[in-house]
């Protein structure tokens, strides 16, 4: 069985009951960095083996993992912090045991990502996570474009050496759009500033970036202009939205002051229209 257990972001104790148990029990645990990791089960008096498994030797060392497993050996998956797989190698090595039939299990627990989301106040009804932006300026200016135009709250990580360079273009792209930032969460002096790009900059002039940064963009405010149709309203709302046609007509009848019918048979004549003239 391989589990992917999730592990503290900060403060240890903020690991789950269940995660220990497996973690004092498998045969072995795959950890990006066994120094790191290797605080944590010292802390919780465990005893499992521990090797080294990162971007970089993820490939040479899966075939033995899948050996290992395959062997009936119990193996848990950990990050430095958090949940595996989210910003973090695994996925390749779960894909692996997906196809050779070994079972898997995930244990949930802290993720950086969704605690900074719950910490800023935006909207996490719709969101995205974006991973680690780019480090090319070309490449992150058409990323940037691009995620600017969402409408709902965007998460990304970002390195204190990038952050203000990636709000630099932020201010110059969207100066009017709030944005989080959001580090040393759970610990003793977690820190979450809430601001526009050049408010969030000018604390920078103060004072120097320090430790990874989880960034937060909040969502574009869509305006619905009314068009010509309610059909082309319709099709608006379901694609900035992500709304159903029934949430979509509702959404129409009440920002248009009509009737839900009266949407509901506009659209609906025009789909037949369009179908005949098909046939």
């Amino acid at each position: 069985m391989l589990y992917l257990v999730a592990t503290p972001i900060g403060n240890l104790g903020d690991i789950a009951l269940r995660a220990l148990e497996v973690l004092r029990t498998v045969d072995l645990i795959l950890c990006e960095d066994t120094r790191h990791s290797g605080h944590l089960l010292r802390h919780y008096e465990i005893q499992s083996r521990l090797t080294s498994y990162h971007k970089f030797n993820e490939l040479e060392k899966e075939e033995w993992i899948v050996q290992e497993l395959k062997m009936g050996k119990s193996i848990a998956l950990i990050s430095d912090a958090g949940t595996p797989l989210v910003a973090d190698p695994g996925a390749r090595l779960v894909k692996r045991c997906r196809k050779e039939g070994i079972p898997i299990t995930a244990l949930p627990g802290p993720c950086a990502a969704l605690v900074a989301l719950t910490l800023s106040g935006f909207s996490a009804e719709k969101f995205q996570f974006l991973g680690f932006l780019p480090k090319q300026p070309s490449e992150l200016k058409k990323w940037a474009e691009e995620l600017l135009e969402y409408s709902g709250t965007t998460i990304c990580y970002e390195s204190p050496h990038r952050i203000v360079k990636s709000l630099e273009l932020f201010f110059a792209l969207a100066p009017d759009r709030r944005f989080c930032l959001a580090r040393e969460l759970t610990k003793a002096f977690e820190e979450v500033l809430i601001g526009l790009p050049g408010e969030l900059l000018f604390h920078f002039d103060e004072k120097d970036p320090r430790g990874e940064y989880v960034l937060l963009i909040e969502g574009n405010p869509v305006t619905l202009v009314p068009s010509n149709s309610f059909s082309e309203d319709l099709l608006c709302l379901q694609s900035h939205f992500s709304l159903s046609k029934q949430e979509a007509i509702r959404l129409v009848a009440q920002l248009r002051g009509v009737p839900k019918r009266e949407v509901y048979q506009s659209c609906h004549k025009k789909d037949s229209h369009e179908e005949d003239l098909l046939l």
